[in-house]
């Protein structure tokens, strides 16, 4: 079998490599990816000279490109994408050329090309914001409500994929996952950047009040997740992925990092809240479930493994925190 991994030099997208490589050894997989600033082929240094793995550079919104990449490939899984939302807030037309436009290229070469499997990986973010106090979670069949650009982007794409699917008989599947966490991860999302801003001695930026919800996924299950909708997921169908634990708020998972690395409450500087900052996240992972799949990674000891990863791999975020994310930073956070 061989896989074409879109985004693949990304946080998600190379962790779904390594688990991949690791579990199905006769298999072979090509990383395309275009190496924006979330692209670093650093994630991927023990497996560069696989004869299983191969790094193609290019674009997915490149026609000529994609359709290279692609031949002979069994299975595209479609992970590239512009992801943060701050980002989406201030560059919207990149999150339209890559996200939507780069999707419909795919597509449209997936289906002269006979891919037999396409899964494209989306946000639960597509389906807008759920009220505090509530017990209401997100399911596959609520109607989209995007709240930002970056998540008006990915519903977009995902009509793209079934208006082929529906008028081409693109063999597609579709994933929607929650807030991920894990090595690797890109220090301008929450995770990773007040883990490392700690660890330089700085304030962690909190929105607002902070009581914000999310759910908070491991990489290593949402790899495990759309491995199983590749092997028993029903073509046309989507599947939520979602986390194990209870829901916990920012306020509250920024405290549980405070205490991993020694620090309190004094280490956080409340800042301006963003426009349209969706209140909670919540999944109702029940339809993947009946495949056979839970989330078998908790919170409070993978977010310790994750503290453990970033303090041991200091240059790698050090360099990822250099040159143009800092300026990124200071316009999102301020000096």
């Amino acid at each position: 079998m061989k896989l074409l991994v879109t985004g693949g030099a990304g946080f998600i997208g190379s962790n779904f490599i390594h688990y991949w490589l690791e579990k199905y050894p006769n298999d072979k997989i090509i990383n395309f990816d275009f190496l924006t600033y979330a692209g670093n082929l650093e994630n991927l240094l023990d497996v560069e000279r696989d004869k299983r793995y191969k790094f193609i550079k290019g674009d997915i919104r490149n026609k000529h490109d994609v359709e290279k990449a692609l031949t002979g490939v069994d299975i595209l899984v479609h992970f590239a994408a512009e992801s943060h939302v701050d980002r989406s807030l201030y560059a919207a037309g990149d999150f339209i050329t890559t996200n939507v436009l780069g999707t419909q290229i795919l597509c449209e070469v997936a289906v002269k090309l006979k891919i037999k499997h396409f899964h494209y990986v989306n946000t639960d973010e597509v389906f807008g914001a759920l009220p505090l106090g509530t017990k209401t979670k997100f399911r596959e069949d609520m109607k989209f409500d995007p709240r930002n650009q970056y998540s008006a982007s990915k519903a977009s794409a995902e009509h793209f994929i079934r208006a082929y699917y529906h008028t081409h008989n693109l063999p597609m599947t579709i994933s929607y996952c929650t807030n991920n966490f894990g090595p690797y991860q890109h220090p301008e999302k929450l995770i990773p950047l007040f883990i490392t801003n700690l660890l330089e001695g700085k304030k962690v930026p909190m929105y607002g009040d902070g009581l914000y919800v999310r759910d908070w996924l491991y990489v290593k299950d949402h790899c495990r997740a759309i491995d199983l909708v590749l092997k028993k997921g029903i073509v046309g169908e989507s599947y939520m992925i979602g986390a194990q634990h209870k829901e916990v708020n920012n306020l509250e998972l920024t405290r549980k990092i405070l205490k991993l690395l020694g620090k309190s409450d004094k280490d956080i500087e409340h800042i301006k809240d963003r426009p349209a900052h969706d209140r909670r996240y919540a999944v109702d992972w029940g339809k993947i479930a009946k495949l056979g799949w839970k989330p078998q990674y908790d919170l409070d000891h993978w977010l310790d493994k994750t503290v453990t990863w970033y303090k041991n791999n200091q240059n790698w975020w050090m360099r990822v925190k250099s040159g143009e994310y800092k300026k990124y930073y200071t316009k999102v956070y301020g000096k």
